[in-house]
């Protein structure tokens, strides 16, 4: 999810009677069991990277053990090949949207009318879908994109858009459907021999880290909702206890603001910009 979408903890809490952990509990009894992925790429609790999404990376790249790019962008290959002969060992995670239509995607056509939900205020040519319908057409079509993934090379993937339930799709989405769709998704990836990172999603954290290898976190320090202390009950610092790499974006703070906090949480942290270009300023190390 996009940091404007960002689901405030007192509305959270006026929805739910339920404590957090109760919660997760009413919420995982139906979930599938995770599908188990132990020759995947998977990144250390340490790891240097760059988050690059508007364009493709250009040499020279950074000395970053990791790269998170565009998935269409890169579905040729050439560019992960690039990325890894420049240094062997690197992980390149791919990104696609799993939570919304982008209607300058090449499957654009393919998403039956059914599925489409409210468009997204802040980001013209999206639309919320209906998660519902993984089981159908909804499915194949992330099925597809997760085997573009796989064919060009990468190694993980990057499924955003993952909270649909906790904004204003369009449709009555419950937690339960979002945690259903995003078990559903870490499962699909892994059988492809991909890993997969949790986008954002906080409050499920509890539930989904059974099926999630890393996260990736959007402005949780400027939103005080990044650890368990600061939540009562999920946290990225769940990540980061099972031995899960946690990587972390704030836009609008000072690194000063962020930096020493994520040091000591042991979150790969980095400064970018919302257009998320080369431009990078890491908390530590590349």
């Amino acid at each position: 999810m996009r940091p404007s979408m960002l689901v405030s903890l007192a509305a959270l809490a006026a929805t739910t009677a339920l404590v957090p952990t109760q919660a997760a509990t009413a919420q995982s009894t139906a979930l599938p069991a995770p599908v188990s992925c132990a020759g995947c790429w998977k990144p250390a609790l340490n790891t240097s990277w760059q988050w690059q999404l508007s364009s493709l990376p250009k040499k020279p790249y950074p000395n970053v053990q990791m790269y998170d790019i565009d998935g269409f962008a890169a579905k040729d290959g050439a560019i992960v090949k690039s990325l890894k002969a420049d240094k062997p060992g690197r992980g390149v995670v791919c990104y696609i949207s799993a939570g919304t239509l982008e209607d300058w995607r090449p499957d654009a056509g393919q998403f039956p009318a059914e599925v489409l939900g409210k468009p997204l205020e802040e980001w013209e040519g999206e639309r919320w879908l209906d998660i519902r319908k993984y089981t159908g057409k909804l499915g194949q079509i992330m099925k597809a994109r997760l085997d573009m993934c796989k064919a060009a090379g990468f190694d993980a993937v990057e499924p955003d858009n993952v909270d649909g339930y906790s904004n204003d799709s369009g449709f009555p989405l419950k937690a339960a459907d979002q945690l259903a769709y995003n078990t559903w998704l870490a499962n699909e990836a892994h059988k492809r021999g991909l890993s997969v990172a949790l986008k954002n999603d906080v409050e499920q954290i509890p539930q989904l880290l059974p099926y999630f290898d890393f996260a990736l976190n959007e402005e949780c320090w400027e939103h005080s909702e990044c650890t368990t202390a600061q939540n009562g009950g999920y946290g990225y610092d769940q990540f980061v206890k099972a031995g899960k790499a946690v990587f972390n974006v704030e836009y609008n703070l000072a690194t000063s603001a962020f930096c020493a906090k994520s040091n000591a949480q042991n979150f790969n942290s980095l400064k970018k910009k919302y257009e998320l270009d080369a431009s990078r300023v890491p908390c530590r190390g590349a």
